[in-house]
């Protein structure tokens, strides 16, 4: 697979406010390969809890057709404002919304309602950007900006619900919120100490200053950070399992090691493979006690990740598919953050057959790994917005 000159990355993190069960802001996003573009929507709900959480999803998931749709952006975003309800009480949006639409050469168009506006970072340092207001017909008060620029390499785009801008809101310390000006400063500060730090990372660094200027640690509104960054795509192989034709050993692992990028080896017989082939050793490190499910990780000298086969994929692909999965040490959830901190990812899947997998004594069947590796590029594509090959030899 020849991945694209740039590779438009898009990630974001949550927090629930603190007596809540649910969190009542929703990001949903989308890429469109065909049309070469990305489209992401973060919607902050009126108040909090179950109710903020349903109407921020009907909000995000209206918003998202109209913009994945086409046609004319700016007058589909203006029926949706018009079509949310206000409340008679706080004369309030029901819920707010942020669309944003980035192309594969960086132009980038974001539509927002009552969320803060959103922030482009380029070297470290904020970026002005170009944009509009948009009044509505029906209610004067209320208006759509309209914010238009082209990102470039290495840029990025920050969009977040209020209750960043206003964590800490009647503190003695931040008596109106930490605001618009505290979160450049962060950012900045950030990105001058890490400027390859990942949207992944930022987003949750993000949310977790906005909580500590929370009195006593306890958010007072739900939190959400969408980040948006243009880049060179960060490119993973994942070899699993040895080919089905044991003279092609050496073919193998000679295109594991000519890889441009990272590399993973799960698999015992792989990884055995391999050292062999490479001439490197074949060594454990650490145990499974962490993670009695998941076998340990192993060694081998130029692979950035060698773990066990079918059990740490399985492992893997439930932490891809589970929202709240956070940053882990065992073997599977090493895996799991390679592949979330990656953009092009190949998987090199052999078709020879593990006897052991066989073993009726088992305590319940193993997921065919063909099958499994299927699994997981669906939900790095669909659910991560990852570029994903498979190769079967």
């Amino acid at each position: 697979m020849n991945p694209p000159p740039l590779f438009i990355g898009i990630d974001h993190a949550s927090r629930r406010k603190w007596n809540r069960n649910v969190c009542g802001d929703v990001i949903l996003s989308m890429r469109l390969p065909d049309e070469e573009r990305v489209v992401a929507v973060l919607s902050d709900g009126l108040g909090s809890g179950i109710k903020a959480h349903m109407l921020a999803t009907m909000t995000a998931r209206m918003a998202l057709r109209f913009a994945a749709a086409g046609g004319d952006f700016l007058r589909a975003a203006e029926v949706m404002m018009e079509a949310l309800p206000v409340c008679r009480k706080t004369q309030f949006s029901y819920a707010t919304f942020s669309i944003v639409e980035c192309d594969q050469d960086g132009g980038i168009r974001v539509v927002e309602e009552g969320n803060p506006e959103c922030l482009v970072m380029r070297g470290g340092r904020p970026l002005r950007i170009p944009h509009r207001r948009m009044a509505s017909g029906r209610f004067p008060e209320r208006s759509l900006l309209v914010s238009e620029t082209r990102l470039e390499l290495g840029d990025r785009l920050i969009v977040c619900s209020d209750g960043v801008t206003q964590a800490g809101m009647g503190s003695g310390r931040y008596p109106a919120g930490w605001g618009t000006e505290g979160l450049l400063e962060y950012l900045a500060d950030k990105l001058e100490k890490d400027p390859a730090v990942s949207g992944r990372e930022l987003s949750r660094a993000v949310l977790a200053q906005a909580a500590r200027m929370e009195t006593g640690d306890l958010i007072q509104d739900d939190m959400s950070c969408l980040v948006l960054c243009l880049r060179k795509p960060r490119r993973l192989l994942v070899m699993t399992g040895p080919p089905y034709d044991r003279d092609r050993d050496p073919e193998y692992a000679a295109l594991l090691r000519a890889f441009p990028g990272r590399k993973v080896v799960c698999g015992g017989t792989t990884a055995e493979l391999v050292s062999r082939e490479w001439g490197r050793r074949l060594e454990m490190i650490g145990s499974s006690a962490q993670n009695q499910a998941v076998p340990p990780c192993y060694r081998i000298e130029g692979v950035d990740l060698v773990t066990e086969g079918v059990l740490t994929l399985e492992q893997a692909a439930c932490g891809l598919e589970d929202q709240s999965a956070t940053f882990g040490t065992d073997a599977a959830a090493r895996l799991r953050d390679l592949l979330l901190d990656s953009d092009s990812i190949e998987f090199m899947v052999g078709s020879r057959i593990n006897e052991a997998h066989l073993d009726p004594s088992l305590p319940m069947p193993l997921e065919n790994r063909r099958e499994l590796t299927r699994r997981i590029a669906r939900v790095l594509g669909e659910k991560h917005l990852k570029t994903v090959s498979l190769r079967f030899i």
